[in-house]
């Protein structure tokens, strides 16, 4: 079994306008997994909910966000103040920022160092992140690519976009650069010049040796990025059966990201051929909720290692104050769950080893999800809003 993360980093929306901290939560402290959980409960398909399920979705136990490890501001601007945070995975605990100009910075939460870096070429309205470490373990040529989630249509003569970037480290520099990226074909392509931009709708590395981003784009098919040559090739018209960011868990051989067919449901796919639609291994719901519960933004995935996540889910729901005719009052939350997936391999008498709740099998034993548990925070009181994790 490989390592597993302990922490898992918070954004949080302040008080003041265009500022913004990272937080950082111990796992282990604030008992998101525990030694024995009960199972997960499968997904009934009828959208209903048991009444326990209903009770165990009221009973969540509250976040306690500690101090900000960092806080951070962009700079003031007559139209907009905003700043967009995006992670560098692999194990690694750091966070690159850049404000509404394209300025950034990169932030190092366990040495506590900020190193200015290179402005993007230009500034991003709804951006996305993909970070892809080098091979060597010095972490020469790891990358974070950049991208728009709506890109505009651009002409054919195009060759390089200012919708598209990567920050590069060089080993032998010490230092970042930022360069710009071909755009995706669909971007360039006449017959997709119609109507809203397109929304690339899912996103992440495949491949066995992680060289390659993957991303699905509504409409308009499946696209992979070979991160080495910076081209692009078509996978193909389907797309993937994800919701955002998806993660590779190589001790299951096996893809995981929110289910773009039921935004409720943990889904697990193989993506080794990307040549040919996916093949989905199963689906899980890790929380019930209530009706009266509607997500306000897509939920977010976080891989903490050996099949361990957290899903953040960001709820809206209205509570009655008294009587009919006395009004209600809005309340936004976040809740976040911690889950395992596991394989439970058959033993000599034909069981299955191992709890949760087993699914599928592949060839390799059975798949299945452990539940542990759920935490809540409140919006808009005073220690701010959860925006992003990782």
């Amino acid at each position: 079994m490989g390592v597993r993360r302990l922490f898992l980093n918070l954004i949080v929306d302040n008080d003041v306008r265009g500022t913004k901290s990272l937080r950082c939560i111990n796992l282990d402290r604030q008992k998101f997994f525990d030694d024995t959980p009960s199972p997960a409960r499968r997904p009934n398909g009828s959208g209903s909910e048991s009444e326990a399920g209903l009770r165990e979705a009221l009973k969540l136990g509250r976040i306690t966000l500690p101090h900000p490890s960092i806080n951070f501001e962009a700079c003031g601007s007559v139209l907009q103040w905003s700043i967009d945070c995006f992670p560098l995975g692999g194990g690694r605990n750091k966070v690159l920022c850049a404000d509404q100009s394209g300025r950034a910075f990169l932030f190092d939460a366990d040495t506590r160092h900020v190193v200015p870096m290179p402005d993007l070429n230009a500034p991003k309205l709804s951006p996305f992140s993909v970070f892809v470490p080098g091979a060597d373990a010095d972490d020469d040529g790891s990358s974070l690519f950049v991208m728009e989630r709506y890109p505009a249509q651009e002409t054919l003569s195009v060759h390089l976009s200012h919708q598209f970037e990567a920050f590069v480290y060089r080993k032998l520099t010490n230092s970042w650069s930022c360069q710009l990226l071909p755009p995706p074909p669909f971007v360039t392509d006449p017959k997709y010049w119609h109507g809203r931009p397109k929304k690339i709708s899912s996103y992440g590395v495949v491949g066995s040796g992680g060289w390659s981003i993957c991303v699905s784009v509504d409409g308009a098919g499946t696209y992979c990025l070979d991160t080495v040559k910076h081209a692009w090739s078509s996978a193909g018209e389907w797309t993937l059966p994800f919701c955002g960011k998806f993660e590779y868990v190589p001790e299951l051989q096996l893809w995981f990201g929110i289910s773009a067919e039921d935004r409720r449901c943990l889904t697990a796919a193989d993506l080794s051929a990307t040549d040919s639609p996916p093949q989905i291994v199963d689906s899980w719901m890790e929380l019930e909720t209530p009706d009266e519960w509607t997500e306000m933004l897509d939920p977010q995935l976080v891989s903490l290692g050996s099949g361990r996540f957290c899903v953040a889910r960001f709820f809206h729901t209205r509570i009655r104050t008294g009587d009919l005719c006395e009004g209600s009052v809005e309340r936004y939350f976040t809740v976040v769950t911690g889950v395992d997936v596991v394989r439970h391999v058959p033993d000599g008498n034909g069981s299955i080893n191992g709890h949760g709740s087993a699914s599928s099998s592949d060839g390799k034993g059975k798949l299945g999800i452990i539940k542990h548990r759920s935490r809540s925070h409140i919006s808009y009181g005073r220690d701010g809003n959860i925006t992003a994790v990782f």
